[in-house]
């Protein structure tokens, strides 16, 4: 009998530390896409971090393009004038409630745009001075997709600028600011202030289509296994 020789062990043992990694690497993801699937069964979300750093609007996005992804829902700044002002009925806020909300126009240097929610409808008499030179901090969001109510006079059927592009010779920012404060000539102007929507994603796909994942990468995890027998079984 020959004894293999310390070169071929240390062959023999690197191989097989390298096969039973393999196989508890793809045995790992199997267990990954198990709890993914049980996650998606029990409809498990998560909540998406916002940015809070606050930068200036045209620093992230420009007039007459779709909003980037990676401007939707950042902390910024803008300066203007408030030159149109409508009712954004049924809206949804943070808290899960349904409300008319005032949006207005804010023209920001010679001619560019943006839809601004300034908050309730309802207390849209306590600044009714809305074209004095204006500051406002908020939370950038993308175009809402579908009507809440349909366009009337004063009324906007959604928050996105394509509704009213008919309205205004301005150029347009895509998407709309949430404020979270204004202020003219360094007062704030003191108001209720809405919570946009809490932001979450859930995990995509579908239930089967992570089970069937799951069956992939554990036969892959056996066959890691079995392939160095077969080698034997079948070398000369």
């Amino acid at each position: 009998m020959t004894l293999p020789t310390s070169s071929t062990l240390a062959t023999r043992i690197a191989q097989g530390s390298a096969v039973v990694l393999l196989a508890a690497l793809f045995f790992s993801l199997g267990v990954w896409q198990l709890d993914r699937a049980a996650a998606l069964k029990a409809g498990f979300v998560t909540a998406t971090t916002v940015d809070e750093k606050i930068v200036p609007l045209e620093s992230i996005t420009s007039v007459r393009i779709s909003i980037p992804p990676t401007a939707i829902n950042r902390m910024v700044t803008a300066s203007g004038r408030y030159v149109a002002g409508f009712k954004a009925p049924n809206q949804v806020d943070g808290t899960g409630k349904v409300d008319d909300w005032e949006v207005a126009l804010l023209r920001i240097g010679a001619n560019q745009g943006i839809l601004v929610v300034r908050g309730l409808w309802s207390d849209r008499l306590l600044n009714p001075d809305i074209q004095a030179a204006i500051d406002i901090a908020g939370q950038l969001r993308a175009r809402q997709d579908s009507d809440h109510v349909e366009n009337s006079p004063g009324v906007i059927s959604r928050l996105d600028s394509a509704v009213i592009v008919g309205l205004t010779e301005l150029d347009l920012f895509d998407g709309y600011i949430i404020a979270s404060s204004e202020s003219q000539n360094g007062s704030e102007i003191i108001r209720t202030r809405l919570m946009p929507e809490k932001l979450t994603s859930r995990i995509p796909g579908f239930y089967w289509q992570h089970l069937s994942y799951v069956v992939i990468w554990w036969l892959m995890a056996l066959v890691v296994l079995y392939l160095p027998f077969y080698r034997r079984r079948v070398a000369p």
